[in-house]
């Protein structure tokens, strides 16, 4: 299972020089966190959007970090595409957040179901399980 922990502050570069993601992960303050932000990194897609940007991500105690709770409340507001709005949902029922059945994701892509497979392993702590394209 590959996870991304954040860099620890003695080595850590400064927020500017690093990607919104990079910078994102290295806020991460939970396992469910780390695991739903390494998911939207991975998509791309929805953090290119400037409305899902300015919807999650806010400065607080002078740092960038997810405002989680923010984009549930405008998550009908942003006027995503089903796909963009069934994957974005179901990534905040990662953490808890909303009621988002699995039946959502009917509407991914095989990219996206890809990466919503490897957020479940995650988050459950399993390092054995590989999800991948069968032989």
């Amino acid at each position: 299972m590959t996870t991304t922990t954040p860099p620890s502050s003695a080595d850590a570069e400064p927020e500017e020089e690093l990607s919104l993601g990079a910078v994102l992960l290295r806020s991460a303050r939970t396992r469910r966190e780390r695991v739903a932000v390494q998911a939207l990194v991975e998509d791309e897609t929805l953090l290119a959007r400037d409305n899902v940007r300015t919807a999650l991500v806010a400065r607080q105690d002078g740092r960038m970090r997810c405002q989680w709770h923010g984009v549930a409340g405008r998550v009908f507001t942003l006027g995503l595409p089903p796909a963009d709005l069934a994957f974005l949902r179901l990534v905040l029922s990662l953490l808890g957040i909303g009621h988002t059945p699995l039946s959502a994701a009917i509407d991914l892509d095989e990219r996206r179901l890809l990466i919503l497979l490897r957020a479940l392993i995650r988050i459950a702590g399993n390092d054995r399980i590989a999800v991948g394209t069968r032989m």
